[in-house]
């Protein structure tokens, strides 16, 4: 990532990582950090994944992984990976022939543990599988299904326990010369992740997948995540990630995002910069921002928005944003439109005006973009 001089502060140093491709989508080696989520629907009923998948995409999914725990699955799959508009990872748990099947259904990934899927030769058959059809894997290790001799020898789930396994699954995909992979490390307790995460970081040059696996509902488990992946991300440790929540996959993605955004990391969609509230506050902040986060739902370009209930940190925060809007008239606010005071408008208009605004500097910005892009193809066919 480029670095900040001015505000060094603000720098993540990301760590080193070979990079794999799933499907379309560059995982490590610098590559921007992707998004993931899973379906919840019966994977054989393809209607119903299909519309899952698309609704995921369309908040901004990178990548979805769906099961594959059955022969129905499997016959779904082809369908579902061509209707996708976002590569695919199947889900593969114990059975090898689910894994051949999803290979060849045309998936992008598996996610697979090979020391689970029975002998050798079971192993080697999945491996070729993969190879053939450019599909590359991911290792899942799991607090919760820790292998029987791991959990012997340490006593219980622990860091050193899951970045051994982890290790030990590498080992087989290597010594069968198979390399397009990445690994997680996943537990619900957020200490023992972070943990185990940052020792997999030092131990693999491989991609790393984040994740703090059944980590709760909407809001508890954003909590989770958000701490767990945070200090992860913040450490510049991470290639793809999944906010697991007991929620629609759709928020999955949207937490993700969030937590990137937040970071730096990513940016899509508009950042709602707003005060928790007040009695300063000239107008009613936490319904106004409520409806304006669903009514800007739809606009997917990057910018900024302050909404700012009185004129004590508003314009200083105004200063900062795309478009702004500051309480403390006399049942009105200042619009702010690139860091500058611009016009008055009500209370009871603010909403709908500020919508208006939002879309018009999202298709200015989508303007500049495509200007800066068509001359950068002149420059470049000059030369």
């Amino acid at each position: 990532m480029s670095l900040n001089h001015v505000r060094p502060w603000r720098n993540i140093y990301r760590r080193e990582s070979r990079q794999i491709h799933v499907g379309n989508v560059p995982v490590g080696g610098g590559a921007p950090i992707s998004v993931q989520t899973m379906t919840n629907t019966i994977t054989s009923d393809a209607k119903a994944t299909i519309e899952q998948v698309l609704r995921a995409a369309d908040a901004g999914a990178d990548i979805v992984r769906v099961s594959v725990p059955d022969v129905d699955s499997s016959k779904a799959l082809k369908e579902i990976v061509r209707e996708s508009p976002v590569p695919i990872v199947a889900d593969i748990h114990f059975h090898y022939k689910r894994g051949i099947e999803a290979a060849e259904a045309g998936a992008a990934c598996l996610r697979i543990n090979p020391g689970n899927i029975g002998s050798e030769a079971k192993v080697r058959e999945v491996i070729q599988a993969a190879r053939d059809n450019n599909c590359s894997m991911r290792i899942g290790v799991n607090a919760g299904s820790l292998e029987k001799h791991l959990l012997e020898k340490y006593g219980e789930p622990c860091p050193d326990a899951m970045v051994e396994s982890g290790l030990d699954h590498i080992k087989i995909l290597q010594d069968n010369d198979f390399h397009e992979f990445k690994i997680s490390v996943k537990a619900s307790d957020v200490f023992m992740s972070a943990a185990a995460y940052q020792q997999l970081a030092d131990a693999t040059d491989a991609p790393i997948h984040l994740g703090i696996t059944e980590a709760g509902g909407l809001m508890s488990g954003t909590v989770k995540s958000a701490i767990g992946l945070g200090q992860l991300l913040w450490m510049g440790i991470g290639d793809t990630m999944r906010v697991s929540l007991s929620a629609d996959p759709v928020e999955e993605v949207k937490m993700g995002f969030e937590i990137l955004k937040s970071l730096g990391l990513r940016h899509r969609g508009v950042n709602i910069i707003s005060c928790p509230s007040c009695a300063r506050q000239g107008f009613d902040v936490i319904k106004t921002v409520e409806t304006l986060e669903k009514r800007l739902e739809h606009v997917k370009t990057p910018m900024s928005l302050s909404i700012i209930g009185c004129v004590v940190n508003g314009p200083g925060e105004a200063l900062m944003t795309d478009v702004g809007f500051t309480g403390g008239g006399a049942g009105s606010g200042m619009v702010y439109l690139a860091g500058k005071a611009s016009h008055k408008m009500s209370n009871e208009q603010m909403v709908d005006h500020i919508v208006e605004e939002v879309e018009e500097r999202a298709a200015a910005i989508e303007d500049e973009a495509s200007q800066d892009a068509a001359n950068s193809s002149t420059l470049s066919d000059s030369k």
